[in-house]
């Protein structure tokens, strides 16, 4: 039993005609995209070859797409195990684009792939290191789509138009935690002659979506096609998720932090299954997406707004710069929290009330008897 790393070292001498590609390849796809190729993949406008995973690692200063994300070192002995395989160093990438925009509060990022069967991979970034980036995620609670999931339409839209040759046979999509959610929205969303060519959409442990957003879309025309893990202490993948069809796997982490991709489990190319979810996790995951869905626009304004407010008052733009500084960073956080106008403390209360008494009102209906530490507790039982 090996990770993502361990897998590229034992199956990384074969090439997709030997073994065809799989899940796990999906997610070594989408755990790459989260590296900064500015200076070396072509974007759309420069309308240049693509280039090859071992092109950028033969070059001496290629250690600089490391920057500007966690898990470096893992990163580093992913890329350069990759770029040493049969499997994936010849693999070309193009048209890569990473927009950060904290006016409009928008981070997107997206890369695609070209395998040797005539295949593309469309992958999505997720959530990267920008206070911008975390500001979105918490704005999937609103009622309207995100300035990013409308980038994912566009980006599919332009990918798909320049796969018009006959060469190209047809594409999957796929992402890690919200870049899951954009590869599914952009599916739902795109022209009807576009989704004809998607193969298959790979979720990984991504949030899901409101009703409302999931209506304004062509889901159950892509239902089938997609395939989403989570791993068994997931909370983000079970964000605003009503639907039960989803794998559930095996990961080394704890709790929150089996959404780290190089926790999960793999053998003989696939993702070790797990058993179902417990009960507590099950009913915590309930109640946090009814409490989501109960919330008025108002509210979920000021729950998110303040949230953001108090973060922000940390004067940094991304996490490496709160870790830096962390005592100070956590000095101006708490300064902003006292800050706030007893009104708004209020709002925040109530929402907060609100959530607890979903919960444990669920708990009831369900004839238990478990406390909310008890129900918290149990992602780290995992």
């Amino acid at each position: 039993m090996e990770n993502l790393i361990g897998y590229v070292k034992k199956w990384g001498k074969y090439t997709f005609s030997e073994k065809t590609f799989n899940e796990v390849d999906s997610l070594v796809l989408c755990q790459l995209v989260y590296l900064n190729y500015e200076q070396y993949v072509p974007a759309f406008s420069e309308k240049s070859a693509p280039v090859s995973i071992g092109s950028i690692w033969e070059d001496p200063q290629w250690e600089q797409i490391l920057e500007d994300y966690w898990y470096k070192e893992n990163n580093r002995e992913l890329f350069e195990v990759v770029a040493k395989s049969a499997r994936f160093s010849r693999m070309k990438m193009n048209y890569y684009i990473n927009v950060i925009d904290e006016e409009q509060q928008t981070q997107f990022s997206a890369m695609s792939y070209f395998l040797e069967d005539g295949k593309v991979y469309i992958a999505y970034r997720g959530t990267d290191a920008t206070i911008v980036g975390w500001k979105e995620d918490l704005n999937l609670a609103f009622s309207k789509p995100l300035r990013s999931q409308y980038l994912a339409v566009e980006y599919m839209e332009q990918v798909t138009g320049e796969m018009a040759s006959d060469r190209y046979t047809g594409y999957y999509s796929g992402g890690h935690s919200k870049g899951g959610n954009l590869a599914v929205y952009g599916a739902m969303n795109c022209k009807d002659e576009t989704r004809a060519k998607l193969l298959r959409i790979f979720n990984h442990d991504g949030p899901g979506f409101r009703p409302e957003i999931k209506a304004q879309g062509n889901f159950r025309a892509i239902s089938d096609r997609i395939t989403k893990f989570i791993p068994r202490a997931s909370l983000v993948g079970m964000i605003l998720e009503e639907e039960s069809d989803y794998e559930v796997i095996e990961s080394w982490g704890i709790g929150l932090f089996q959404h780290n991709t190089y926790s999960w489990k793999v053998e003989d190319g696939a993702f070790v299954r797990a058993k179902n979810r417990t009960g507590a996790k099950v009913l915590r995951d309930v109640a946090l997406n009814e409490w989501i869905l109960s919330l008025t626009e108002e509210q979920t304004h000021l729950f998110v707004d303040t949230l953001y407010e108090i973060v922000s008052a940390a004067q940094v733009s991304n996490v490496f710069e709160f870790e830096a500084d962390w005592k100070k960073c956590v000095q101006n956080v708490m300064l902003a929290a006292k800050e706030v106008d007893e009104e708004t403390k209020k709002g925040i209360q109530k929402t907060i009330q609100l959530f607890f008494q979903i919960l444990f009102e669920n708990v009831k209906a369900q004839g238990w008897h478990l406390k909310k530490e008890e129900i918290f507790r149990s992602d780290i039982d995992s």
